[in-house]
């Protein structure tokens, strides 16, 4: 990190008067500009309406990519852009820029399902979703899933740590997990930020000192590492309102086929197992449409909205609004691995109705099922014929 930013500090001045060009010339170019607001640049403070211009934040993230951006200002302006939220243009802007860094690979198969869980993890509860690509994979869905080791603000439970925990293999190619989704054996990956996309990867540090959730983190889900040859469905969660339109807008503009994006546990992809849910959806580019369901539909029936951490109250489980108790995330990681491999086992719990929940609810999305309790009837079936396990243990 001290490397880098000696090298930004020397560039700066040049970079930045490069970067004011280029600014000028996109105002120049647009016939909208909004707001003012200070960008620091060169070591002055410039007033500028720089935010809401088409492009500008594939611009600056690129600059910051090439590190012709010093570290310091790319904070500077990822924390800004939360704190007035950013534009419809702003955020396609770090899609493309998020896109255009990927390195992607198309599966052997006609269809995938691209699992895009928060990549900040959880601290509220004990995650069953990293166990979900398997339980698609065994009801004859490709799924892939995607994260990081750790990432603020919540730095909470991730895939990586769960699957990991597991003694699955967390370290795969965008090749080697398009290679398994086309085996009928396994039919299910998971691949990490720093191989599909090390360039956003690199910038882990200095997210970590923004504290802020960043924009970025609403378009990395989208990346994309693994398509299908024909189709590309997205499955992603939310927890604020005026995500789903967001989301779904920039799924279109990736190109996915469809996308259900779910209110789930801690923004997750699996909604809680007490009450009643909604999902945001869209099938061939169309608008979004809403659907409301209830768990007992499926013929689920808890207490909890989600498998509790080991030792953790169920008050301080529970509202994503609510402070997390500090964890040990390695320990809780293993408990979650325990839970998954269990629930895929047969046993009974709160850990199998989530793995239950959402999997039906993406057979139904795609069509595999009339409806949400005959999906969850064939899950069933899968867990139930060990057919789940079989493809979990097949990976390692």
């Amino acid at each position: 990190m001290a490397a880098v930013m000696t090298t930004s500090r020397i560039a700066a001045p040049t970079i930045a008067a490069g970067l004011r060009t280029n600014l000028r010339q996109t105002r120049e170019r647009s016939a909208v500009w909004p707001r003012p607001a200070a960008a620091f640049m060169g070591g002055a403070v410039i007033t500028e309406t720089v935010f809401a211009v088409p492009g500008l934040g594939r611009l600056i993230i690129g600059a910051i990519r090439q590190l012709d951006f010093p570290i310091v200002q790319a904070g500077v302006f990822l924390i800004a852009l939360r704190m007035k939220r950013e534009t419809d243009d702003e955020n396609l802007g770090m899609l493309e820029a998020i896109r255009d860094a990927t390195l992607r690979a198309t599966a052997p198969m006609d269809e995938v399902l691209d699992l895009g869980d928060p990549y900040d993890g959880y601290n509220r509860t004990l995650p069953a979703a990293p166990f979900l690509p398997a339980v698609l994979a065994a009801c004859g869905v490709a799924a892939v899933s995607h994260g990081v080791e750790s990432m603020g603000p919540k730095y909470g439970v991730t895939h990586r740590q769960v699957l990991r925990a597991a003694g699955l293999p967390v370290d795969l190619s965008p090749a080697e997990a398009a290679a398994r989704l086309g085996d009928p054996a396994i039919g299910w990956a998971y691949v990490d930020q720093k191989a599909f996309c090390p360039k956003l990867y690199a910038l882990t540090k200095l997210r970590t000192l923004i504290v802020k959730r960043p924009a970025i983190t609403t378009a990395e889900v989208l990346a994309g590492p693994v398509r299908g040859r024909s189709k590309t469905h997205l499955v992603t969660g939310f927890v604020h309102k005026p995500y789903p339109r967001i989301y779904a807008m920039l799924a279109r503009h990736a190109g996915y086929d469809s996308a259900l994006i779910m209110r789930g546990v801690e923004g997750g992809v699996i909604p809680g197992l007490s009450q009643s849910g909604k999902a945001f959806h869209y099938h061939g580019g169309g608008e979004e449409t809403s659907t409301e369901f209830k768990p007992a539909e499926l013929g689920i029936e808890q207490s909890v909205r989600a498998p509790r951490i080991p030792g953790v109250p169920a008050a301080e489980a529970g509202d994503e609004d609510q402070s997390a108790a500090p964890f040990d995330a390695a320990a809780v990681a293993k408990a979650a691995a325990v839970a998954g491999m269990a629930a895929l086992a047969g046993q009974p719990g709160a850990t199998r109705d989530c793995l239950v929940y959402g999997a039906a609810l993406c057979l139904w999305h795609l069509g595999r099922h009339g409806d949400l309790r005959s999906a969850a009837d064939a899950v069933r079936g899968a867990l139930d014929r060990g057919q789940a396990l079989k493809h979990l243990h097949q990976a390692i």
